[in-house]
């Protein structure tokens, strides 16, 4: 019985260690553009811009990949840059400013996690 318990407390220590060995394979620069989205995506939900938001939204479903990781960095990003802008819309940018923004992001997006091949095909229709 002694060694049914030490077996389980050495799975239960060791389950972290490869979540950190996970996290730490994740380039800081490919996470740092997901932020970005994530930044304007809130931005642009705040301003009321709905096609720019929309389009952030698939950049992220197209190019990163579905880790817990980068879903927190872009919804946390999302948060920070929704409250940031708040109801100023004053200061919202421009449509086009969204636009080349987002054109940016899909570039270094493209570069650092690139579309496969299968995430840009269509579902088959029954």
């Amino acid at each position: 019985m002694p060694h049914a318990l030490l077996s389980s407390l050495l799975i239960v220590l060791a389950v972290p260690a490869v979540a950190d060995a996970d996290a730490d394979a994740i380039p800081a620069a490919a996470l740092s553009a997901i932020g970005d989205l994530g930044g304007l995506n809130g931005q642009a939900l705040a301003c009321g811009e709905r096609g720019s938001a929309g389009q952030a939204k698939l950049l992220m479903i197209r190019h990163a990949p579905k880790t817990r990781r980068y879903g927190e960095v872009y919804e946390e990003r999302t948060n920070q840059a929704f409250l940031a802008q708040g109801g100023d819309l004053a200061s919202c940018p421009s449509a086009a400013d969204f636009a080349f923004r987002l054109d940016d992001l899909s570039r270094r997006l493209q570069s650092l996690l690139p579309v496969s091949p299968t995430a840009t095909q269509k579902p088959p229709t029954p």
